[in-house]
């Protein structure tokens, strides 16, 4: 009776060292497929202005400038790269400041995340030499041409 006693527990125990071995593994699984899938800044994004990109070449050389005269609605939007083109896809929420030039202080403009905003209002507050900054309220977007020169 003890033998038969014996083997029924030891039985329940294996088959709980595999199963808590099996929920382990599966665990691992789930949690090392969650930190794989948010690494940051996979998404490239660009400011516009209407449809037109703020920047002259999106590379490390390329250049965001603005007069003071500009008019129209700013966005930044996700965009396609390719070695002829570059295609607006979708807009994200972003925030904006202002960079003053004399004293390099940045004061928030934009409180809220916003999708779109008119020009004339950022400008409104720059004087030329700022520069207006975005912010990407999301670490999943790159936005590596973020400041515009005021001319």
């Amino acid at each position: 009776m003890q033998l038969y006693f014996w083997c029924i527990v030891h039985q329940k125990t294996a088959i709980m060292k595999k199963l808590t071995q099996l929920t382990l593994v599966l665990l691992g699984c789930i949690v090392s497929t969650l930190c794989f899938s948010q690494q940051p800044f996979n998404n490239c994004t660009a400011a516009f202005l209407n449809d037109k990109m703020v920047v002259d070449k999106y590379t490390s050389k390329g250049r965001c400038l603005m007069t003071t005269k500009t008019t129209g609605k700013l966005t930044v939007c996700t965009v396609n790269l390719s070695p002829t083109t570059s295609k607006r896809v979708d807009p994200i929420p972003f925030r904006v400041a202002i960079r003053d030039s004399h004293t390099q202080t940045l004061m928030i403009l934009s409180k809220a995340d916003v999708k779109q905003i008119d020009i004339q209002r950022v400008l409104a507050k720059c004087r030329k030499g700022d520069h207006i900054v975005l912010l990407t309220t999301n670490n999943q977007y790159a936005m590596p041409h973020n400041e515009i020169l005021i001319q």
